[in-house]
């Protein structure tokens, strides 16, 4: 069998985005057709306004889901937003965006990005969170869908833990790590503290998870947008870049443009019958 080809688009998949491929259609949700294919796709093969990935049939639904955090559960980059709140958001987003294309060490660039917010009170920890962080549209359907349907579920991230453990609760994970911002006296040292956890530490954690459950990679879906996502989209069974820098789309084995992240439990074969909504 050619596999299964989804169609996913935030504003919606017609009935009609169907008809030119030979196969067995399923109206997944109204976001969401996925067709049993009877042969491959020709090369280039695409739909206007729509994410078109091949998957294959068997294996489809994942044990683990693990995700990134910035700029893929939530939409924004929690270190420059933080920035703003001392007038250097501009400098560290420069720092942010070469780092998440891959053109900078990880852990230097955390660290010059963190010694630019040094002496920022603590309270603007609560006040970026409150004011700037939201997670991105289907972010909780896809992680309470999957808690339900007995999958473990991740929240991996290069940023702080002060957000992820807010970020977490709010979208439904059972589990989250990050870096921890050193705070001395009610204000942030300019410090992270060791060791920093990035590229290869998510990595670390897909794994470790698995043995805990008993499961291989195969039985993982990873879903990130920066090269520091790279090594975990690479080794789950499921590889998702989600409105990715090129470096991780080039690799992943799914692209979402044009989709909200319920797009990846249509890539499991998921319906919206199963979803678990607001």
């Amino acid at each position: 069998m050619a596999g299964v080809l989804v169609l996913t688009a935030a504003a919606g998949v017609p009935d009609a985005a169907a008809e030119t491929v030979a196969g067995r259609v399923t109206r997944l949700a109204p976001s969401a057709i996925e067709i049993v294919l009877d042969a491959p796709l020709p090369a280039g093969f695409a739909v206007p306004g729509m994410d078109a990935n091949v998957v294959p049939v068997d294996g489809r639904r994942k044990q683990l889901l693990i995700a990134d955090m910035d700029s893929t559960i939530i939409s924004v980059e929690c270190i420059d937003e933080l920035a703003d709140f001392a007038g250097v958001k501009a400098e560290v987003a420069a720092i942010t965006e070469r780092a998440m294309r891959g053109e900078l060490d990880f852990e230097a660039a955390l660290d010059a990005r963190v010694a630019l917010v040094k002496g920022l009170p603590e309270s603007a920890l609560a006040e970026c969170y409150a004011e700037r962080v939201r997670l991105n549209p289907g972010a909780r359907t896809l992680v309470r869908t999957m808690a339900a349907l007995g999958a473990e579920t991740a929240l991996v991230s290069g940023g702080f833990t002060y957000f992820t453990a807010r970020v977490a609760t709010e979208a439904g994970f059972a589990h989250n790590q990050a870096n921890t911002l050193l705070i001395e006296d009610g204000k942030l040292t300019g410090q992270a503290a060791r060791p920093i956890l990035g590229r290869a530490a998510k990595l670390t954690a897909l794994e470790a998870m698995c043995k805990e459950r008993a499961i291989s990679v195969a039985d993982a879906i990873a879903v990130g947008d920066g090269a520091n996502d790279l090594d975990m989209v690479r080794a789950a069974g499921l590889g998702v870049a989600y409105h990715a820098k090129p470096a991780l789309a080039a690799e992943a084995d799914a692209r979402l443009e044009h989709s909200d992240l319920t797009a990846l439990l249509a890539l499991q074969g998921i319906a919206a019958s199963e979803w678990v909504t607001d």
